[in-house]
């Protein structure tokens, strides 16, 4: 395969994948409802880390599917947008770790947190073209302290669960069932 691009694209969708994308999503709805009672504090990063790490470009289609299912349920306004590009982004980032070997798990602890300090940023870009720079910089900097927290979640999280859960997927995608 000399286009340079990730095998996964070329395969298509089987209905495995598209359980698979199904799964997924529900892990991610899962994880994110049963964490909401503490700010800030998610499994969502990690989880689409991992999916990445696996599932590579396809995870995409899981990002969207939860997007749309957090609009749903949460309501349709500007700030449900931001969804659409955070997690693309985060998974761009991890496609690029990945082409480069990555698989240290204090290395993707390291991205997860920073991703974390940075969501606010991010989640806060949608203000810059509706309200102007003055408007968005006001909005991520009363934010801040929740992106510290995040961070810091994020790290720590990555950090404990990195390695057990990427053995156990490197563990099931041995045996064919990943």
């Amino acid at each position: 395969m000399s286009s340079g691009t990730d095998p996964q694209i070329k395969k298509g969708w089987s209905a495995r994948d598209i359980a698979v994308t199904g799964t997924m999503v529900a892990l991610l709805e899962i994880s994110k409802r049963a964490l909401d009672l503490l700010p800030n504090i998610e499994l969502v990063t990690f989880l689409f880390i991992m999916f990445t790490l696996f599932y590579g470009w396809k995870t995409l289609a899981a990002a969207m599917a939860f997007a749309t299912f957090e609009c749903v349920y949460f309501g349709f306004g500007p700030w449900t947008l931001t969804y659409y590009y955070v997690w693309p982004v985060l998974i761009l980032l991890v496609m690029i770790s990945r082409k480069k070997g990555r698989t240290e798990g204090l290395f993707y602890a390291t991205l997860s947190g920073a991703y974390g300090l940075f969501f606010g940023f991010l989640c806060s870009l949608y203000t810059l073209v509706l309200s102007g720079p003055r408007v968005q910089f006001a909005w991520w900097a009363a934010g801040i302290p929740y992106d510290i927290v995040h961070c810091i979640g994020n790290f720590f999280i990555c950090l404990v669960l990195f390695k057990p859960m990427h053995s156990l997927m490197a563990s099931l995608r041995a045996r064919d069932l990943l």
